[in-house]
């Protein structure tokens, strides 16, 4: 490991518990910073809601108001996932409803990056909608140092997945994909302990400025951009315990496998072109049937280059 990522860890790792949320609280009043959470959600029905309760129960009363906003980015889903929101606490906006003009993509990162629409915030916290005993120290850990340490520009979560019983198993794409990925060619970034993670916190000023994959690469992006962008100084990971959540079938991760190879592809060589799809194979009653899959490859632009989002902050 780097010298500098060694003194990187010891510096910007922390725990959740070191920031009490009395000092976050008194940081916000002296600051006046205002926080956005952001669930982006698709059939999220059994999940979101107890996150979004919990969220508002615990940080947007009047004895803890910590989050100024709390906003479902629905981005398609066919149960009821944006009734039972709404029913929790949450502003739910449709992922279509945001630049209407502009056809949308399928993917994650493309309602990430529609989300800075539908926001007010000067932090954005983003909080996946699947996750399972949801601790509101999730939203108060990540969003702590931005609100306490001005030099910190983006905040991952860090924490144990569990897989079938097994400690620490989840995060298999990270393992087999991800760290490698960045221990190679990004070496200054090999102190984070879940680069992939869903749970992560930034200034506005920093998100407006970086193109979003539209895709699962988005989260591997943004940290490397953001490295490139503010520098690792800048870039900081809390501890948050256990995260439980809905785990992906072996073929869904390597779709998600090869699109985060293409991201970071993207990242090493602008100009050349690899071929942006996946075969994998099921058994048939015949034999293995081959199945091909496009790997997401679309990128969005930084936000603060969309007129509408410059107009809509300056009004």
């Amino acid at each position: 490991m780097l010298e500098d990522v060694e003194r990187w860890l010891k510096e910007r790792s922390w725990s959740a518990d070191d920031r009490p949320l009395t000092r976050l609280l008194a940081a916000k009043r002296a600051t006046g910073r205002t926080v956005s959470v952001v669930l982006p959600a698709l059939n999220e029905e059994a999940t979101v809601g107890e996150i979004a309760a919990a969220i508002r129960r615990d940080l947007m009363g009047e004895a803890a108001p910590l989050v100024d906003e709390l906003v479902v980015v629905d981005s398609g889903s066919t149960d009821r996932t944006a009734e039972v929101a709404a029913a929790a606490g949450a502003r739910v906006v449709h992922r279509d409803s945001l630049l209407p003009e502009l056809p949308t993509l399928p993917g994650k990162g493309e309602v990430l990056w529609r989300s800075l629409l539908a926001t007010s915030g000067d932090i954005i916290c983003f909080i996946d909608a699947d996750l399972r005993e949801f601790d509101a120290r999730f939203v108060s850990g990540i969003v702590g140092p931005l609100l306490t340490d001005p030099d910190v520009q983006l905040v991952k979560g860090m924490y144990d997945r569990p897989l079938g019983g097994a400690a620490g198993q989840g995060g298999r794409v990270t393992e087999l994909v991800a760290r490698p990925l960045l221990n190679l060619h990004w070496p200054q970034l090999a102190g984070f302990v879940q680069p992939l993670g869903g749970e992560y916190a930034a200034r506005r000023s920093l998100l407006e400025r970086l193109p979003f994959p539209v895709g699962y690469g988005v989260e591997l992006a943004i940290l490397i951009d953001s490295l490139h962008t503010v520098g690792l100084d800048a870039l900081a990971q809390v501890d948050l315990g256990v995260r439980k959540h809905r785990h992906q079938d072996p073929q869904a991760l390597g779709r998600m496998a090869a699109t985060i190879y293409r991201t970071a592809q993207l990242r090493l060589a602008r100009g050349h072109l690899v071929r942006p799809r996946l075969t994998q194979f099921d058994r048939g009653e015949a034999g293995f049937v081959a199945r091909t899959s496009d790997v997401d490859t679309e990128e969005r632009p930084p936000m603060i280059e969309i007129p509408e989002y410059v107009e809509r902050r300056a009004a």
